[in-house]
């Protein structure tokens, strides 16, 4: 476990390599989501994985909180699940003759809530405050949860049966939301190779940090320059969607935001001081797309937003020195 006090580029992209090589011993491939995930939290946000069963989300969450030394907690989201469930309540207590608080599961460093969509708007919203403001409020009184606090939710793309998807006010609060995928069947052969050779089915990360090193690196990450053209690269995309004949309501400055934020993170990852255009398209569908709400008729064809984010990268020019 690092007790290194730098913050350098190099050491921050050293230790976070680490953390990607140790979630890799136990979570197979994944690596484009890992590091985007790994990315998100640098850059201080929040994660949204959506796909199917059975493809290792919970892993992922869990292995990373493994990882990074955050305290870590898993909330099921359940049709009957209620807001106090998630932040807390106040209950009564007969020895003290008074109301106290007893905090949810919302007071930790990672939060899993899983199969989001399960749960109703009502509860869906107690985490809005949480993840915007860091802090929720109960009864008319304010508590600040723990630094750094970051959820990671997963959703069942493919199910609609008792779900609930999520408004887009929710979904403008992730910082980037990701896919899975099935892997190739090389990998599916090595994940159950390792399920053998373990014999049992719990996996461990080792803690790769100290629990207060994840606040000191992204602090580090705040200081990564970003150059005019970037910035305006960022707001060009985001700004394409809102015209783009498919799309209702495109993305918000929130999303063009979204893209400086994690580009920064990836820039940090690969060991430099500042971002590339490239940054910015390897993050751009998984920080644009879920802030799209397309037209009714885009249905019928199958258009979807990563689709659109997609083809805007091929349309929207990026700055001189990478044009071709």
């Amino acid at each position: 476990m690092t007790s290194s006090r730098t913050t350098g580029v190099a050491d921050i992209a050293t230790e976070c390599t680490a953390v990607l090589d140790a979630v890799g011993t136990v979570l197979v491939g994944r690596q484009r989501s890992l590091r985007l995930a790994l990315a998100a939290v640098l850059a201080g946000g929040h994660v949204l994985l959506e796909d199917v069963p059975g493809l290792g989300k919970t892993l992922l969450a869990r292995s990373l909180a493994q990882a990074l030394h955050l305290d870590f907690r898993r909330l099921q989201c359940t049709p009957d699940l209620l807001p106090a469930d998630v932040t807390g309540s106040f209950l009564y207590d007969p020895t003290e003759r008074e109301f106290s608080f007893r905090s949810g599961p919302i007071f930790t460093g990672l939060l899993l809530a899983d199969e989001i969509n399960r749960t109703p708007p009502k509860t869906q919203s107690a985490l809005l405050e949480a993840m915007q403001e860091r802090q929720v409020t109960v009864e008319g009184r304010t508590f600040p949860l723990p630094r750094p606090f970051h959820v990671l939710a997963t959703a069942n793309p493919v199910e609609y049966e008792g779900t609930y998807p999520l408004p887009e006010a929710q979904l403008d609060r992730f910082l980037v939301r990701l896919d899975i995928g099935y892997p190739p069947v090389d990998e599916e052969v090595e994940v159950l190779r390792r399920r053998l050779v373990r014999q049992r089915e719990e996996t461990e990360v080792p803690p790769v940090f100290e629990p207060t090193r994840l606040a000191e690196l992204q602090a580090g990450v705040e200081r990564v320059a970003v150059d005019e053209d970037v910035l305006r690269y960022c707001v060009d995309l985001a700004s394409s969607t809102r015209a783009h004949p498919a799309v209702e309501v495109g993305a918000s400055p929130r999303g063009a935001l979204a893209l400086v934020l994690v580009a920064r993170a990836l820039a940090v990852l690969d060991g430099r001081e500042f971002v590339l255009p490239e940054d910015v398209k390897e993050c751009a569908v998984a920080a644009l797309a879920h802030r799209l709400t397309l037209r009714p008729e885009t249905w019928t064809s199958g258009t979807t937003g990563v689709e659109v984010v997609t083809e805007l990268l091929g349309k929207v020019p990026g700055p001189a020195s990478t044009r071709s």
